[in-house]
C-alpha cells in the first residue's frame, strides 16, 4: 500500500476516519474527498508530510468526480444517508462514482453498501442501496462490494444515540424490539476496506456481507445499554400498531424515527445464509461487549469515577 493514492469518498465520516488512519499508518497516500472539506481537517495530523490531500467533492456532480479521483490507485465510496433525496446520493451518485473511477484508472473500488440492499426493498433506504450495487456492478465490474451490519464505535450514531436517550428520558420506547441486528466493529470494517484495496484481484467482484460475533435484538441491544451505563428507565416495548403511528409522523421536527427507518425495520439486520463475511478477510471480529464501556462510561452518573465503570 506503501504511495498509493487511495481516494476516500465520504472520508470523514464515522467509518471514512478509521479506514484513513488505516490507510495512512500503512503508507498510503489518502485524499479525502467530500462536500465539506473542513469537517475533515482533523484528520490531516494522522498523516505525514503531504500524505493527507484534500478535495471537495459532489457524488450528484460527475464533473466534481472526475476532478477529485484523476491519479487514484484506488477509490472507496462511503457516501450514505439516512434521509433526503435517496436516489440521488446512494443510487445515482454510487454509478456516478464508478464510472469516474474507471475513467480514472483505478486498479480497485470498494463500494459501501448495506445489509438489507435491494431493488425490491420497501423502504427507499433498501431500495436504493440496491441500485446502486447494480449500477457500480455495471459500471466498474471488479468493485468489491461491503454490506455490513450496523457499524458501532466511539463516534456512532446508534449505541451512543441509545445511551443518550437513556441519560435523559425516564421511560424509553422500544420500536420493532424483536427486530435482530449483528453489530460490526468499525475498525473491523476499515481493516476489510484495506485488505479488498491490497488485493482487488482476491476481493475483486465480490459482495461481502459484514457481521460481528453476536446476534442481538432491539430490545435486548437497548437494555444491554442501560446495563453497560448503569441506568434504569422504565423500558417498554411498543406494539407494532404504536410504532407504525410514531413512524407516520416521521416528517415532524424531532420525530424519533421516519416512515423509511420502521420499514427498515421489519426485517432483520443480519448476515444471510451462505453469504461471504468477514473471516474472508482474515479479521477475527470484535464483540461489541469488549470495546463499547470503554466509551459508553461518559454516560454514567458519575463517568469514569463509577464504582464499576471499569467492569
Amino acid at each position: 500500500m506503501r504511495d498509493k493514492l487511495v481516494t476516500l469518498i465520504g472520508g470523514g465520516g464515522f467509518l471514512g476516519r478509521y479506514a484513513a488512519q488505516a490507510l495512512l499508518g500503512m503508507g498510503a497516500r489518502v485524499r479525502i474527498a467530500q462536500r465539506d472539506v473542513r469537517g475533515a481537517e482533523f484528520l490531516r495530523p494522522l498523516g505525514g508530510l503531504g500524505q493527507t490531500q484534500f478535495v471537495a467533492v459532489d457524488v450528484r456532480k460527475p464533473d466534481s468526480l472526475a476532478r477529485a479521483l484523476q491519479g487514484s490507485d484506488a477509490v472507496v465510496n462511503l457516501v450514505g444517508i439516512l434521509k433526503g433525496d435517496f436516489k440521488a446520493f446512494q443510487a445515482d451518485g454510487a454509478r456516478h462514482v464508478a464510472e469516474a473511477a474507471k475513467a480514472a484508472g483505478a486498479s480497485a473500488l470498494v463500494h459501501i453498501s448495506a445489509i438489507g440492499a435491494d431493488p425490491a426493498s420497501a423502504s427507499s433506504y433498501g431500495r436504493t442501496k440496491g441500485e446502486g450495487e447494480a449500477a457500480v456492478r455495471a459500471a466498474f465490474p471488479q468493485a468489491t462490494i461491503l454490506r455490513p451490519s450496523i457499524v458501532f464505535g466511539r463516534e456512532d450514531q446508534f449505541v451512543n444515540r441509545f445511551a443518550g436517550l437513556i441519560v435523559s428520558a425516564p421511560v424509553v420506547p422500544v420500536l420493532r424490539s424483536a427486530t435482530r441486528f449483528q453489530p460490526i466493529y468499525v475498525a473491523d470494517v476499515a481493516s476489510a476496506i484495506v485488505a479488498a484495496i491490497a488485493d482487488p484481484a482476491r476481493y475483486g467482484g465480490k459482495t461481502f456481507e459484514l457481521g460481528g460475533p453476536d446476534i442481538i435484538s432491539m430490545g435486548e441491544l437497548v437494555r444491554w445499554i442501560a446495563t453497560a451505563i448503569d441506568r434504569h428507565p422504565a423500558i417498554i416495548d411498543f406494539p407494532d400498531s404504536v410504532g407504525a403511528m410514531i413512524a407516520s409522523m416521521g416528517f415532524l421536527p424531532g420525530a424519533p424515527i421516519t416512515l423509511d427507518q420502521w420499514r427498515m425495520l421489519q426485517t432483520d439486520n443480519i448476515v444471510g445464509s451462505g453469504a461471504e463475511g468477514i473471516s474472508a478477510f482474515g479479521i477475527e471480529p470484535t464483540p461489541l461487549v469488549s470495546v463499547a464501556p470503554g466509551w459508553l462510561v461518559r454516560y454514567r452518573r458519575h463517568g469514569r469515577f463509577s464504582s464499576d465503570a471499569a467492569a
